[in-house]
């Protein structure tokens, strides 16, 4: 049974410019522009329950579309998406936080985003505050946190939310290493009870080690689909990404 399905979805996005302050002060007399291109462009997929499929593909390939598609953070313009269970979106961590309110408010404010009730939260404080190691900060604003500190709120919330779906962009590249192993851990967890994962990475060897299944996108259209060591070969293949190669912050070896 499929937890995730994209049957024929299109999401475009009015192109936007990087503009200077100046420019763009004068840019809000002009026209505003029409020009409009596909994020993704009739895309269809099944995820079954308990797989762990990786999306990849160079920058601007549609992946993180597809996870803030899964998460209803945003909306197809064309076909149907549909993802059965709960839903804990590791994208995008802080955008559930009010920066005045402090850790120990913005658990609650945004536990309930993500679907818990008051009772469910309060059962689950002290888990989430001792995994974020925030303790020290919990009653601090959270304008003061670093963006580390930001993400391990995050983070820490979003997997004690008994998660069906579980979806990952490239969460693991922020953070001290410690921390990162912490967390791959727990996504192991996930993985071994059967929760769903979606994971997106320029992270090669973590797809191919944590993954079952990968996905290849370029230019907003599904190029492969299947095995993870072939499809992350082709991929490499595709951009000339020699065995061993700087992807992020790393270099790997794909055996």
């Amino acid at each position: 049974m499929n937890t995730v399905e994209f049957t024929n979805v299109s999401k475009k996005f009015r192109r936007g410019r990087k503009l200077l302050l100046k420019e763009a002060l004068i840019d809000i007399f002009k026209p505003q522009s029409s020009e409009w291109f596909y994020a993704l462009k009739d895309i269809n997929f099944g995820i079954s329950r308990g797989d762990a499929v990786a999306i990849i593909g160079p920058n601007g390939s549609g992946k993180s579309t597809i996870l803030k598609l899964i998460a209803d953070v945003i909306f197809a313009d064309k076909g149907k998406v549909k993802a059965m269970g709960r839903v804990a979106p590791l994208i995008e961590l802080a955008a559930g936080f009010h920066p005045e309110l402090t850790g120990r408010e913005n658990i609650y404010l945004n536990g309930v985003i993500l679907g818990l009730s008051r009772e469910e939260i309060d059962r689950k404080y002290n888990d989430i505050v001792e995994f974020s190691e925030l303790g020290d900060f919990i009653d601090t604003p959270v304008k003061h946190y670093s963006s580390g500190m930001y993400m391990r709120l995050g983070f820490s919330v979003a997997v004690h939310t008994d998660p069906e779906i579980l979806l990952v962009d490239e969460i693991l590249a922020v953070g001290d290493s410690n921390f990162q192993k912490k967390s791959f851990s727990k996504m192991k967890g996930f993985k071994k009870n059967g929760v769903t994962i979606v994971f997106v990475s320029h992270n090669l060897e973590a797809v191919e080690k944590f993954c079952n299944r990968a996905i290849y996108l370029r230019d907003g259209r599904i190029v492969a689909d299947g095995n993870t060591t072939e499809v992350i070969r082709k991929y490499m293949r595709d951009f000339n990404i020699n065995i061993k190669a700087e992807i992020g912050k790393k270099s790997f070896k794909i055996a």
